[in-house]
C-alpha cells in the first residue's frame, strides 16, 4: 500500500471524517498536526498547490485534495486502485 499524509487540525471535522474512511478501510496514515506544528502549514500550502484548508490529503506523494475529494475517490471506485502498490 502507497503510504498516505495526512494534514489535519484536532478541531475539523472533515480532518476526522477523512481519517475515520481511511482506518475503516484499514490504511494506515502520517498524521502532520498543523495546529501543534504550525511551521509545517506553509509546506501543506505549498504541496496542496496553493490550498490552504485542512485537510489536505497526499497518497503515494500524489496531492488527492481534501475530505470531499477523499469520498469522491471511494465513491467512484478509484480510492482502492490508488492506494494499490504497482
Amino acid at each position: 500500500m502507497k503510504p498516505v499524509e495526512i494534514y489535519t487540525s484536532p478541531l475539523c471535522g472533515y480532518c476526522h471524517a477523512a481519517k475515520r474512511l481511511l482506518t475503516q478501510k484499514g490504511v494506515e496514515f502520517t498524521e502532520i498536526n498543523v495546529l501543534a506544528n504550525p511551521g509545517r502549514k506553509p509546506e501543506m500550502i505549498e504541496r496542496a498547490g496553493g490550498r490552504r484548508t485542512v485537510p489536505q490529503i497526499f497518497i503515494g506523494g500524489t496531492h488527492v485534495g481534501g475530505c470531499d475529494d477523499l469520498f469522491d475517490l471511494e465513491d467512484d471506485g478509484k480510492l482502492d486502485p490508488m492506494l494499490a502498490n504497482g
